[in-house]
C-alpha cells in the first residue's frame, strides 16, 4: 500500500464516494488512503481457485462471498480494507451496498509487500469485528495457510496447513484440499513447494 498524497483526510462518507469512481482501490485508515497494488498469477489462482470453492460450497445457505473489490467496515477504527476474499452470513450485510460490516471469514494470499501488515496491524484491526471467526493467510510461494479461528473464549488459535493436506474452515463447514487451492499455480523456480 502506498500513502496517496492528493487528499490528505477524507471522511468515511467522501471515501466511500470517491472510491465509486476512483481506478485505482485504496484502503481506508482513519481518513487517510492508501493506494492498492497489482496482483500476481498466483495469487490472482489462489484466489480464483479459492472463491470457486467456497462459492459452490454456501450456494443457497444465505452466506455471500466475496472476492477482492468488496470493503470491509471496521467502524471502531475507522477503517476500510479490501480483503482478498471475504464471506458473510449475516443479513445486517445486506443493507451495505459498498461493504460489509459482519465478516465471518477473511482471507489474505500473502505478497511480499504486504505480509507485514496482513499479520500485523491488519489482523489486529480485524479482531474488532464482533461476527469474525477465522483469519486466514495464504502463501503464494508455497503450500502454507495459516488459519487464525476465534475460541470460545474469543482466542485466536493458529491452525497450520501444509502440502495435500486438508484445510478446514469450521465458519462454514468448509473443508479441501490444499492441492485444489493451489491447482495451476508455478512456485518458484527454487522453491520445491513439497519441501515446505
Amino acid at each position: 500500500m502506498t500513502l496517496s498524497q492528493s487528499h490528505p483526510y477524507l471522511s468515511p462518507e467522501e471515501y466511500l464516494e470517491n472510491e465509486k469512481s476512483s481506478p485505482i482501490k485504496h484502503e481506508y485508515i482513519q481518513g487517510r488512503i492508501y493506494a492498492m497494488a497489482g496482483a500476481s498469477d498466483a495469487h490472482v489462482t489462489i484466489t480464483a481457485n479459492l472463491v470457486t470453492l467456497l462459492r459452490n460450497h454456501i450456494r443457497g445457505t444465505g452466506c455471500r462471498v466475496y472476492v477482492a473489490d468488496m470493503k470491509a467496515r471496521i467502524e471502531s477504527l475507522n477503517l476500510f480494507y479490501y480483503p482478498d476474499i471475504m464471506v458473510t452470513c449475516d443479513q445486517r450485510d445486506t443493507n451495505f451496498e459498498y461493504f460489509k460490516r459482519y465478516p465471518s471469514l477473511i482471507i489474505e494470499v500473502l505478497s511480499p509487500s504486504t505480509e507485514a501488515l496482513d499479520r500485523g496491524d491488519k489482523f489486529s484491526d480485524y479482531q474488532e469485528l464482533e461476527t469474525l471467526q477465522e483469519y486466514v493467510l495464504i502463501s503464494q510461494n508455497r503450500q502454507r495457510i495459516d488459519c487464525f479461528r476465534r475460541n470460545s473464549e474469543s482466542r485466536w488459535e493458529l491452525y497450520s496447513y501444509r502440502v495435500n493436506q486438508e484445510l478446514q474452515f469450521t465458519s462454514l463447514n468448509f473443508s479441501c484440499s490444499l492441492t485444489d487451492i493451489y491447482e495451476d499455480v508455478s512456485f518458484p523456480e527454487t522453491f520445491n513447494p513439497t519441501s515446505a
